[in-house]
């Protein structure tokens, strides 16, 4: 085909490539879509859940789909001797921990790990932060009901040293204690004169990065396309006088 002194002659088999590239591209940029929708949708629900009233942790186990983000009571009694110190947590530019203790529910052999806030690391990484002691004999948490498995960086031979833990593993938690667990983590909620930060942040559907992608997939597809013409189109020689 030649038009206004340019021919554009494509191969059989470049158009072949480059309509399978194109659609793969835009196959994967609308999945990517897909998932955002996904992801929104889920979103909008447990926005629904955390405004529902506060609900009393059942003594049985109970699944993490089911509670989470909701907020809720728990009655028990805490085990201050396996509380553990996750690592590498920030407030305002500061360093510390997030302290992590568990609670035996009253009139179950569960027990359900609380985020009780974090507290700045001192200059010495090796002295742990002073916690002020923990009320004795049966208490009442509340907060709000996250997935216990987010997993920071870890550097080698940096998941457990001690007390303090660069990720909570809750089979390697339960190895070490021997603890039955809730498979849930709790952030709590109460207003304490304890010293500990509890400002939790909100959490993100994770739809803006599956738009993100969607956006590369389709600018690879129209790259596709560009490319092809350019390959393509090509100017006709100007006749000889």
């Amino acid at each position: 085909m030649i038009v206004l002194g340019y021919s554009f002659t494509p191969k059989i088999w470049s158009i072949i490539v480059t309509a399978a590239f194109v659609f793969l591209f835009i196959s994967l940029g609308n999945w990517q879509l897909s998932r955002a929708d996904e992801k929104n949708a889920r979103q909008e629900q447990l926005d629904r859940l955390s405004q529902q009233p506060t609900i009393k942790l059942p003594g049985a186990r109970v699944k993490l789909e089911e509670f989470r983000y909701r907020e809720v009571e728990i009655r028990g009694e805490y085990l201050p001797s396996q509380t553990i110190y996750l690592d590498n947590k920030t407030y305002n530019g500061v360093a510390g921990y997030h302290v992590i203790t568990p609670v035996k529910l009253a009139n179950s052999t569960l027990h359900v790990l609380i985020n009780r806030g974090w507290i700045a690391a001192g200059l010495n990484r090796k002295d742990l932060p002073d916690v002020p002691p923990l009320e004795q004999g049966e208490i009442t948490v509340t907060g709000t009901v996250v997935s216990p498995e987010q997993r920071m960086l870890q550097l080698s031979g940096q998941e457990l040293t001690g007390a303090v833990w660069a990720n909570l593993d809750m089979q390697r938690y339960h190895e070490t204690t021997g603890l039955e667990l809730q498979p849930i983590l709790v952030l709590q909620e109460d207003q304490l004169e304890d010293g500990l930060v509890r400002q939790w942040d909100r959490p993100d559907s994770g739809s803006a990065r599956n738009i993100g992608y969607a956006i590369q997939w389709f600018s690879l597809a129209a790259t596709a396309i560009i490319i092809f013409f350019v390959l393509n189109v090509k100017r006709k020689p100007s006749e000889s006088k």
